[in-house]
């Protein structure tokens, strides 16, 4: 067994290999976190500790942790769906239980709690299937027509080179959205995506924003969108191949600062999913001694220009200005640390930010010279439609 004591710390973690009779998902009930990555699927549940998100790597550092696995997710964890604006500073949660299952199908289960306590809160019920949905759009065509001239003027003015402008529409159902449910729906619908779960949001993001796998670190950015049976014509654009050079740079650039030497980018290559295509690429780097785990990682990069736009500050600026309601989770990191710096961040993207039978969801679109407000908003469009069909399965 392998076992790392911290006198500095009240928690235990303490990792076992399960029967892999089931999987771990099937026993998600709606509440907790699931996750179902490249590599990895498990659900937490219960709350062991609670902390900042930029302190959750050094509470991890201190959990005493007895585990015989040691492979990614297993051990001290800290999972959480942080906001698009000040992420650093929102919380994240060590969770008291973790089922997992890895691809090999190993299974395992890891309590966290404190050296006198094992306890989870019970599972609650799920609910009831809503039905069909009524939408709202908190945005007007007419409207979404205005903010693109208005980030098109910056855009001719020099200000920014790009900006990100999220639609967002109000899905009300019958019934109480039921998350265990959209999960099911999402992993059957939305295939190379990272699905997850958190407390108010749920969703299935094709982007990934950091792995960390011991001194590896990979990212893959997605800009520039075309739609399903038209992807010479998305490898071909202009537009779209200079909106994805933003992003990448901006990635490869942050992760300099960590690696030994330049990342090595690959692509960009057409990526198909089952409403949308995208220009992806994977940024590659070997980090050197001391540097941050995924988590840091992923603040550190957030938000991209994928999610924002560049200059940052100035397509913040603009989302301000523009956007007619807050974001909330849409777009912020989303994702798990154990407590060797490992884990999966991905973007909250294709999302659903859920209370009771009312949803919110968000689809954005990166403006840059040349956009059109028509195709723009049909992009949109396309985006919502795999949270639309989950959230009425």
């Amino acid at each position: 067994m392998t076992t790392v004591h911290s006198s500095g710390t009240s928690l235990v973690a303490r990792t076992v290999e399960a029967e892999p009779s089931r999987d771990p998902l099937d026993g998600f009930d709606g509440h907790g976190f699931a996750w179902i990555g490249e590599g990895i699927a498990f659900v937490a549940r219960g709350v062991a500790a609670r902390c900042r998100a930029d302190e959750a790597e050094d509470l991890l550092a201190g959990v005493a942790v007895e585990d015989g696995i040691a492979r990614p997710g297993t051990g001290a964890i800290a999972v959480g769906a942080l906001p698009f604006l000040d992420a650093s500073s929102a919380t994240v949660v060590v969770p008291a239980r973790v089922d997992g299952l890895d691809p090999d199908g190993r299974a395992w289960r890891t309590d966290i709690a404190p050296f006198d306590a094992r306890s989870v809160a019970p599972a609650a019920p799920g609910a009831a299937a809503p039905g069909a949905c009524a939408l709202h759009d908190a945005w007007s065509r007419d409207g979404w027509h205005t903010a693109v001239r208005d980030a098109l003027g910056r855009i001719d003015a020099g200000d920014l080179e790009k900006v990100v402008l999220a639609r967002a529409v109000d899905a009300v159902g019958a019934a109480p959205f039921d998350l265990a449910r959209v999960v099911a729906a999402l992993r059957a619908q939305q295939p190379g995506c990272f699905v997850f779960a958190a407390p108010g949001i749920v969703g299935a993001s094709p982007e990934l924003l950091v792995r960390r796998r011991g001194h590896r670190v990979i990212s893959r950015p997605l800009a520039g969108t075309g739609s399903t049976g038209a992807e010479r014509a998305l490898a071909a654009s202009e537009k779209d191949g200079r909106e994805h050079a933003l992003v990448v740079d901006a990635v490869a650039d942050a992760f300099a600062d960590w690696c030994e030497g330049r990342p090595v980018v690959q692509g960009p290559h057409v990526v198909g999913l089952a409403d949308v295509t995208h220009l992806a690429s994977t940024v590659d780097g070997r980090l050197a001694p001391g540097a941050p785990g995924a988590l840091a990682l992923a603040l550190a990069l957030h938000p991209t220009p994928a999610v924002a736009g560049t200059p940052s500050d100035a397509a913040l600026e603009a989302i301000f200005a523009l956007e007619p309601v807050n974001r909330g989770l849409y777009a912020g990191p989303v994702g798990w640390v154990d407590d060797r710096g490992d884990g999966e961040v991905a973007v909250a993207l294709r999302c659903a930010q859920v209370e009771g039978n009312r949803a919110r969801l968000h689809a954005g679109a990166g403006i840059v010279a040349g956009s059109d407000a028509d195709a723009e908003w049909d992009e949109t469009a396309a985006k919502l439609q795999p949270m639309l069909r989950a959230l009425q399965s």
